[in-house]
């Protein structure tokens, strides 16, 4: 008998590659400064059960580029997509890769789209703080000020579409973020645990890599 999940588990496993210090990601932007300290300091497999959520928000990324991209939506023109980008901030960088960037012909404007998946979009009320942060760094580095964060419910397909307007003050939190968790990486100083301690960001420690490290270090 074939192992079809084993398969896919074997298809899908990733080899754990060191972070370098100094190179930060936006997609880590809203993450607990703890938990992205120890992913520098203690590289770690993700979780099978994750690393196919992952997959599944990449099909799904696929998908809605052609859908944009398709002929028959002719009012919509797709200037970019996955476009790698790196943006310098003191001594840091930021590197990633922009989802879309679009031109819509009925009001001549440019969006940059943020694509992500969700088990349940009835329940997305507003964009999480951290696709916040990961946007305005793309927009701010685009200089593209108009932008839309995209939920799509994985067994559906149905969507919920929030529009952005570029914020200085978001993206100086985010900078300021990553200014904080490259001073705790250089110095060696492990941070609070924000999860434990901002409400907002509980949901975090629910399958964190992280938590028995966390939970065995008491000092905050």
């Amino acid at each position: 008998m074939i192992d079809f999940n084993q398969l896919i588990n074997n298809y899908l496993k990733r080899e754990i590659r060191s972070k370098s210090i100094g190179r930060y990601y936006p997609s880590e932007a809203g993450n607990c400064l703890r938990k992205s300290y120890y992913s520098y300091k203690i590289p770690r497999d993700v979780d099978e059960d994750l690393i196919k959520v992952f997959e599944l928000g990449n099909m799904l990324h696929t998908f809605i580029t052609n859908a944009l991209d398709s002929e028959k939506n002719p009012h919509i023109e797709v200037l970019e997509s996955e476009s790698s980008f790196q943006l310098p901030i003191d001594e840091i960088l930021i590197s990633g890769r922009i989802d879309d960037i679009i031109s819509v012909k009925l009001d001549n404007k440019k969006y940059v789209v943020e694509v992500k998946s969700t088990s349940m979009l009835e329940a997305t009320k507003e964009p999480s703080e951290g696709h916040l942060y990961q946007l305005h760094v793309y927009m701010h580095h685009t200089g593209i000020y108009n932008g839309i964060i995209l939920y799509i419910e994985r067994n559906t397909l149905q969507s919920k579409a929030f529009y952005v307007d570029y914020n200085p003050a978001i993206f100086n939190e985010v900078a300021t973020r990553f200014r904080a968790l490259h001073k705790f990486l250089t110095k060696e100083i492990l941070p609070h645990p924000e999860a434990k301690i901002e409400s907002k960001m509980n949901w975090q420690c629910n399958r964190c890599q992280y938590r028995q490290e966390c939970d065995a270090n008491k000092k905050w």
